[in-house]
C-alpha cells in the first residue's frame, strides 16, 4: 500500500472471520436474490442465484462466475492469514459483484441466473464444471482469476463461443491466445506506451534525457522492453540512454538538460537506493523528474521524496474516497455484509455492474458494444480494444501523481 492513501483493510486478521462472511454470503442477499447452495462429492460447491425481473425481448442471461473460495481445502483451526486470504479475495470479489448486478437490474430489465462455482484453484475443477455441462448456456464468463485456469479454459471458450472475463490477472493476453477473452486489468505494453505519451506530450525534446534505469532482471525487462522500443523509435525525437543504474548514469550526465527517469524495478530496496540517490543529484542542481513502475502503488515509500521527484506511476485502478458514490458503495457494503469492502469488492462491483447493464440493454449481442460503450467505474475504467487474437483488451490506463500527500490522477 502506498503510505499517503486510505486504504481500506481486506482482513481483520481473525480467522472466524471467513465464517462469518460466508454465511453473509447465503443470508445477507437483497431480496432479488435467493442462493441456493449444492454441492455433492461429485461436483464443485455452486451457489445459484436467479434475479427475477419483468422479461424483454430478451428474456434471460445466464453469468456463471468462477471464483477459487478453497472453501472444501480451508481448516480455520489450523489455516495462515495467507489461506484465509485467498479465500478472502473471492467471497470480496463476489459480494462486489453481487451488488454490481443488483445495481444494474434495479431498474425493469432482464431475468439474470447467477450460477457461482467454487474452483478451488485447481484446474481439475475447472476441468470438471466443463466436462458436467455447468457452463453450457452462459452468455459469459467470468473468471477463473488466475492466468493457469484462463488458460485451461481457452480452448472451451473458443469451442463454445462463450465470452471469457479475465477479471484480476494482469497476464498480458497474447499468452492466452483467446479471442474471447475479456481483459480487465492493462497489460505492461499499455502502461509502458501511457508513460510514453505523457512524456512526448510534456517534455520538450532538445531539453531533455530520456533515461531508462533497468537492472536487467527477467522481471524488469518485461517493463524495461516496451519502454525500450517505444523511445528507440526514429521518429521520437527524444535523445534517450539506459543505465543498470543511476549511480552509473552519474558518471555521463549531461549540463544544462533536464533528466526523465524511467525506472523499472519495483525491488524495494533497489527503488529506495534510487530515489534517495536521485534527490541527491537533485539537491546538487539535476533538474530530474521520475516515473516509477506500476507495482509502486502497493508499495510504501517517502512521500517527501517522491514528491520532490514529481513522480508519477501508472495504475489500472485508484479509489477516490471523495466521490460520493464510492461512498454510497461503501455505507451499502458496510449496511449488508457489516465490514468494510476491501479491494476486490470494488474490482467485483465495477465489473458485475458494466456486464449486466450492457447485456440487459443489448441482450445476446452485447459483445458487440464493447468497443463501443466505455465506463468510468468506481476503482476501474473500461475503454476496449478489439484484437482478433487476443479478445478485448481494457487500454484505459491511469497516471496518477504524488502531490499534496496523496496519490493523484492526472490524467
Amino acid at each position: 500500500m502506498i503510505s499517503v492513501q486510505n486504504h481500506r483493510q481486506l482482513l481483520s486478521g481473525n480467522k472466524s472471520w471467513l465464517i462469518f462472511t460466508f454465511g453473509l454470503l447465503i443470508s445477507a442477499c437483497s431480496p432479488k436474490i435467493k442462493p441456493e447452495v449444492k454441492a455433492t462429492s461429485q461436483e464443485p460447491k455452486k451457489i445459484e442465484a436467479k434475479v427475477e425481473k419483468p422479461a424483454t425481448k430478451f428474456t434471460e442471461a445466464t453469468i456463471s462466475l468462477l471464483l477459487p473460495f478453497r472453501l472444501n481445502s480451508l481448516n480455520l483451526k489450523s489455516a495462515t492469514k495467507a489461506d484465509v486470504e485467498r479465500s478472502a479475495m473471492a467471497i470480496d470479489f463476489y459480494q462486489g459483484f453481487k451488488m454490481g448486478i443488483d445495481s444494474a437490474t434495479a431498474s425493469p430489465g432482464l431475468n439474470f441466473t447467477l450460477k457461482v462455482h467454487d474452483t478451488r484453484d485447481n484446474n481439475s475443477q475447472i476441468e470438471g464444471l466443463m466436462q458436467q455441462g455447468k457452463l453450457l448456456n452462459s452468455n459469459l464468463i467470468v473468471g477463473p482469476v488466475f492466468p493457469e485456469g484462463l488458460k485451461h479454459i481457452r480452448d472451451y471458450a473458443v469451442a463454445k463461443n462463450i465470452l471469457i472475463v479475465n477479471p484480476l490477472a494482469a497476464t498480458h493476453p497474447k499468452e492466452f491466445n483467446n479471442p474471447k477473452m475479456i481483459s480487465i486489468v492493462n497489460n505492461v505494453d499499455l502502461h509502458a506506451e501511457k508513460i510514453g505519451n505523457h512524456i512526448i506530450k510534456h517534455y520538450t525534446p532538445n531539453q531533455t534525457v530520456i533515461v531508462l534505469i533497468n537492472p536487467a532482471t527477467a522481471e524488469n525487462e518485461l517493463m524495461a522492453s516496451p519502454l525500450r522500443k517505444f523511445f528507440e523509435d526514429p521518429k521520437k525525437p527524444f535523445f534517450f540512454q539506459e543505465f543498470a543504474s543511476v549511480f552509473t548514469m552519474e558518471m555521463k550526465l549531461i549540463k544544462n538538460k533536464k533528466y526523465v527517469i524511467m525506472l523499472t524495478s519495483s525491488d524495494r530496496k533497489f527503488v529506495i537506493a534510487t530515489i534517495d540517490k536521485l534527490i541527491k543529484l537533485k539537491n546538487a542542481g539535476l533538474s530530474v523528474d521520475l516515473f516509477g513502475h506500476p507495482d509502486w502503488t502497493k508499495q510504501s515509500y517517502n512521500t517527501d521524496k517522491l514528491q520532490a521527484l514529481n513522480t508519477v506511476v501508472t495504475s489500472s485502478y485508484k479509489i477516490d474516497y471523495a466521490r460520493k458514490d464510492v461512498n454510497n458503495f461503501i455505507k451499502a457494503y458496510r449496511s449488508k455484509f457489516h465490514f468494510e469492502p476491501g479491494e476486490y469488492a470494488f474490482k467485483g462491483f465495477d465489473i458485475g455492474i458494466y456486464f449486466a447493464k450492457l447485456i440487459a440493454k443489448h441482450g445476446v449481442n452485447y459483445y458487440q458494444f464493447l468497443t463501443k460503450e466505455n465506463h468510468q467505474g468506481l476503482q476501474s475504467n473500461f475503454v476496449f480494444q478489439y484484437d482478433a487474437k487476443q479478445g478485448y483488451i481494457n487500454t484505459s490506463v491511469m497516471l496518477l501523481r504524488y502531490q499534496n500527500f496523496a496519490l493523484n490522477s492526472i490524467e
